[in-house]
């Protein structure tokens, strides 16, 4: 790491709503995250739809957000995504966390995800945060010569602390 990437690293990274005016930052983050991203009217819909959705900026930097969905007693992770060139810094986990906490606030008993099984990070985090799966989906994600499966995990919040 050079000192300005470890400087960059020192500053703290600062969690707030999602809003209109991040869409163009929260596009660039995701096409270069995602070989197949979201597209600027999939988010807009989600923040339209009132769905909790986060950002987190470092530095003045979007560097990482989330979208929730919540209705009745469960709420579904929709995308967590963290700027491929501070992956490995714990912001996916604490985007995860923040989730879970607006899950837990809105009265979700439960918490439910899709992952790629390509996609071992992700499923190592789910997993260390209390997710098991529960299902798969076939063919449920686009991928470069066809389709991929998703893996359905979920989290009963019944019995977890606040």
């Amino acid at each position: 790491m050079n000192a300005l990437a470890a400087d960059a690293a020192s500053v703290p990274a600062t969690l707030r709503p999602m809003r209109e005016d991040d869409l163009d930052a929260v596009l660039a983050v995701e096409q270069r995250a995602y070989p197949f991203p979201w597209t600027r009217g999939i988010f807009r819909d989600c923040l339209h739809a009132g769905y909790p959705a986060w950002v987190l900026q470092r530095d003045g930097e979007l560097i990482g957000y989330a979208v929730l969905s919540i209705a009745a007693d469960e709420a579904h992770v929709l995308n967590v995504c963290v700027a491929p060139e501070v992956q490995g810094e714990g912001h996916g986990r604490r985007l995860l966390r923040a989730l879970l906490q607006l899950a837990r606030a809105h009265g979700a008993q439960r918490v439910f995800l899709e992952v790629r099984p390509s996609n071992a990070v992700a499923i190592a985090l789910y997993h260390a945060e209390g997710f098991n799966e529960i299902g798969r989906r076939p063919r449920y994600y686009p991928a470069i010569g066809g389709r991929e499966d998703a893996i359905v995990m979920a989290l009963e919040l019944l019995d977890q602390e606040a």
